[in-house]
């Protein structure tokens, strides 16, 4: 299978174009050569057949061919809103989040949030987890990129939410509420909002109901911050087909 990179200008057929940086180390690590095989996408949702045209110390330069139209979105638009957990777990959380077929992740700073994040260094921690979700796109095959909002604070981000959700569930992970197995997504969109270790404060808990946040439970056990969502999300993944 032909390796398979992101290039963030708009792709064209016929078009020879140098590959950004990264992409194109990522070729000279494969020890590709000129007339190999590759896979381009820009974010749009279709991929391009490409071959290696040329090749210097720190460029490559490849042919773009023919745009081919393949969805492997999931039919529901997920969003999750979490606490952010520390340390590499929200690596973790990006990746396999992309993987599973997130559409948003919105990084929130709660009442218990260990890891505080602000001003530049947030934006630095941003631009990770995007080039996080642009690598796990590359593996898993995705065309779309999932967008890696800006670090909010909680309050902010539920304030800035419509009241009006006709076509969008918002749900709130509980320990003591409704088991999840016995909901059903709708037809548009989901809103799982959970906390970071510790959970979320009661106060931020009657805020997010006060928003039109359903508590549900994914079952008995008390799961991490950064599994929680990711058993969400494959549980609405596997039941959205």
């Amino acid at each position: 299978m032909p390796a398979r990179l992101h290039v963030a200008a708009p792709l064209a057929a016929g078009a020879e174009i140098g590959l950004p940086d990264g992409a194109a180390r990522h070729v000279q690590v494969l020890r590709l050569q000129p007339g190999a095989a590759l896979t381009l996408f820009d974010g749009s949702g279709a991929e391009w057949s490409a071959e290696v045209v040329r090749m210097a110390r720190s460029a490559v330069v490849v042919r773009v061919g023919e745009r081919r139209e393949v969805d492997r979105e999931l039919p529901l638009r997920i969003t999750l809103a979490l606490g952010v957990p520390t340390n590499e777990r929200m690596d973790a959380v990006v990746e396999k989040a992309t993987e599973l077929g997130v559409a948003v992740i919105q990084p929130l700073l709660c009442e218990r949030s260990v890891l505080r994040l602000a001003g530049e260094r947030a934006d630095k921690r941003r631009e990770h987890w995007q080039s996080v979700a642009i690598a796990a796109c590359e593996q898993c095959g995705r065309n779309k990129l999932p967008s890696i909002e800006p670090i909010r604070p909680l309050n902010a981000w539920l304030a800035s939410l419509s009241a009006d959700t006709p076509h969008e569930a918002r749900w709130l992970l509980s320990t003591s509420e409704t088991t999840l197995l016995h909901l059903r997504a709708p037809g548009g969109a989901v809103i799982s909002l959970s906390g970071p270790e510790g959970g979320l404060s009661p106060a931020e808990e009657s805020a997010a109901r006060e928003r039109g946040f359903i508590p549900v439970s994914l079952g008995p056990r008390v799961l991490r911050a950064d599994t929680a969502p990711l058993a969400l999300l494959a549980h609405l993944g596997l039941n959205a087909r």
